[in-house]
């Protein structure tokens, strides 16, 4: 078996070369003859495939100019058939010997699947019914060097298409459909923003404290200052300080990098939307994330109710809202409030099956871990989840009725979650409290724990204002959106392991 598949590795390899040869063999003859491939520098396109075809009556017996790359041909003597894919569909076109001219027709026959070619003809209907475009003049505008996945197949390896994006575009249609949706989304998402009163701000990628959120940086270094430098984690400080400067309604779509794990909705470079309004709460952050997301929704689908990862979903506003602690209760019967202290959380929790390794956790601690193993992934229909532990809320106010509950919420569907909001700390002796602790953690060595911030205690110290918060993973949303199964099939280049 092991001889079977090493000689067809072999055979196929061989076979790529001979295609590989050719082709350059085509592209020095062209070269030769004074026909350089990559001579044009622009082609004047007058339409797209889908006009021509969703506006045939107004096309009919007229002439256009396409461009785009011909993905097959039919070769019929002295007149062939093939069709070329733009960036918004595919067309046929007839081409004939006596109309292009017998020169420009011996060119043609010599194209390969993949070229890139311009053609000018009328708009007219086949006998089988089939739209089509009969060429008066084609020409080559760039010529393909490398064969494209077999037609039938199409491009389908999973780490083929992630590594050659460019290759999966070119094949499949849907993925194409799918980035173009993205475009939408973001701008929908801004639209959203811009009309509500929000301005959108930059904010620095690296830093000298890598803080805003729980989470390994990447660390960079400096040349110029001699310094070490994180990539951000999170772009919640500095927007906060904008809120501290007097502008009161900002947000920033960009990049944020963590240095963590991968899997089917985690990527270590990823985009985020956060967003701060001064004089509101998280109560005011839950209403937004419900009017924001039923826009995307309705601007893009057409629809608030969708199908994701064979799950029906329903976005219309307003969403369930349930605190930690009920949803725990209502999943594993166990109300850990009703705990003394962690120990009893902590034997409650092994009573479930979950082994609690620091064995002096808090309660909240414990009820926090005991919602991710056994409830985070039963959430299906938009659901809020608030009441969240101080003890995991750095950054965030304390409820007035219980100080040991902080006014926070995470917002889950399809039992993944897509956003995390927060009645924001704007008390900086609280904030430093709050630093510290986080700073004991990490001398325990946790990873994830932030560092303390002197610049953001100093600018909370001149006062900010009542502030919500909240923070979208906006690639969940692209997911969600566009029904899309791992965090990967929505980055165009995701990070991938160098296959050397």
């Amino acid at each position: 078996m092991e001889e079977y598949i090493s000689e067809n590795i072999t055979n196929s390899a061989q076979e790529m070369s001979e295609l590989l040869r050719i082709r350059r063999e085509k592209l020095s003859s062209m070269c030769e003859a004074g026909k350089d491939p990559y001579a044009a520098v622009k082609f004047d396109r007058s339409a797209y495939s889908t006009d021509v075809k969703e506006n045939y009556s107004d096309y009919e017996e007229k002439e256009v100019a396409l461009a785009g790359r011909m993905m097959s041909k039919r070769i019929m003597g002295k007149a062939s058939f093939a069709s070329i894919r733009d960036a918004k569909g595919d067309i046929q076109i007839y081409v004939r010997r006596d109309d292009v001219g017998e020169e420009s027709y011996a060119d043609f026959k010599a194209y390969d699947i993949g070229d890139i070619i311009g053609i000018k003809g009328k708009v007219f209907t086949t006998k089988t019914g089939e739209i089509s475009i009969h060429c008066s003049s084609i020409e080559m505008l760039s010529k393909s060097l490398r064969p494209l996945p077999e037609k039938f197949h199409g491009l389908t390896d999973v780490d083929t298409r992630y590594r050659r994006r460019y290759l999966d575009l070119i094949m499949n249609p849907d993925v194409r459909e799918t980035f173009i949706k993205r475009s939408w989304i973001t701008a929908e998402i801004r639209n959203y923003l811009n009309s509500q009163g929000f301005i959108e701000v930059e904010t620095p990628i690296l830093g000298t404290v890598a803080s805003g959120a729980n989470a390994r940086p990447f660390i960079s270094h400096y040349n110029a200052l001699d310094m070490d430098v994180y990539m951000r984690i999170a772009t919640e400080l500095p927007l906060k300080m904008c809120i501290v400067g007097g502008l009161e309604k900002v947000y920033e779509i960009g990049h944020q990098f963590r240095n963590e794990g991968m899997d089917a909705t985690h990527n270590p470079e990823y985009t985020s939307l956060e967003l701060y309004q001064a004089y509101t709460d998280y109560h005011g952050m839950m209403e937004l994330a419900e009017n924001l997301l039923s826009h995307c929704a309705m601007k893009v689908l057409g629809t608030t109710k969708l199908s994701f990862r064979g799950l029906d979903i329903d976005l219309t506003p307003p969403f369930r809202r349930q605190s930690m602690n009920d949803a725990v209760l209502e999943h594993t019967g166990v109300d850990f409030y009703a705990c003394r202290d962690g120990a009893e959380a902590i034997e409650k929790a092994k009573s479930l099956g979950l082994e609690i390794e620091d064995k002096t956790a808090s309660i909240g601690k414990v009820l926090f871990k005991a919602f991710d193993e056994f409830v985070e992934d039963k959430l299906i229909q938009p659901t809020f989840i608030t009441d969240y532990p101080v003890e995991v809320s750095p950054l965030t106010k304390r409820k007035k009725d219980n100080p040991g509950l902080v006014e926070r919420f995470e917002l889950f569907i399809g039992g993944a979650e897509y956003c995390n909001a927060f009645s924001e700390l704007n008390d900086p002796i609280d904030q430093r409290s709050r630093f510290e602790q986080q700073a004991q953690e990490k001398a325990k060595g946790d990873d994830e724990a932030m560092p303390i911030d002197e610049n953001f205690i100093a600018a909370l110290e001149y006062g900010m204002p009542p502030t919500g918060g909240i923070g979208f993973g906006i690639d969940r949303i692209m997911m969600l959106l566009t029904d899309s199964p791992t965090i990967r099939d929505v980055l165009l280049f995701p990070t991938m392991k160098p296959v050397d």
